[in-house]
């Protein structure tokens, strides 16, 4: 596909799935995840003219996805912070339960593992919890997510091995804490 602002519709097609899914395995909220989608096109359309193809078009398409993401996410932190200090937000609730988030494709039944899981994703640091997403909800292999991540396979698979360990611990606690209160 030749790349310009003619082929955008055939590009949003073939990629708004992809797009959608990764911001929504990152903010874990439907709406959030539209909002975003539509950012990551719009900075698509924008600068479409500007892709250079020193890599893929789906590996830039991930970069920019993860990038509004993190910024969103910054953003509602910052939100959230003013809040404390006496600033409302229009969506309150929203900003306070965002680990109340239940992923459309969780089956009913699994339904309160994947929420405590996902709470202790959204505790990681931004490189574990990205590699950790590209990795485990993608399916990406580890050369793919260098290549998103912009580094050496051994630090993803350093920063894979450090989430699955951190991951671990924080669930132990969790589910120690979660027996207790039964």
């Amino acid at each position: 596909m030749i790349l310009n602002q003619e082929s955008f519709p055939e590009l949003y097609a073939q990629h708004k799935s992809l797009v959608y899914n990764v911001a929504l395995s990152y903010v874990q909220n439907v709406e959030d995840a539209e909002e975003i989608t539509q950012d990551v096109f719009v900075k698509l359309f924008q600068s479409i003219d500007t892709f250079k193809q020193q890599s893929s078009l789906k590996t830039w398409i991930y970069r920019i996805t993860i990038n509004k993401s993190l910024d969103f996410l910054k953003h509602k932190k910052s939100q959230k912070r003013f809040f404390i200090f006496g600033k409302r937000s229009e969506n309150e609730y929203e900003i306070e339960n965002v680990s109340n988030f239940e992923h459309p494709g969780v089956l009913l039944e699994n339904k309160e593992k994947s929420k405590l899981l996902f709470e202790v994703v959204n505790e990681l640091g931004e490189n574990q919890k990205t590699a950790f997403i590209l990795s485990k909800m993608d399916g990406l292999s580890n050369p793919e997510i260098a290549t998103i991540m912009e580094m050496s396979i051994s630090s993803v698979e350093s920063l894979l091995f450090r989430a699955k360990d951190n991951l671990r611990k924080k669930l132990g606690n969790k589910f120690e804490e979660y027996r207790k209160k039964k």
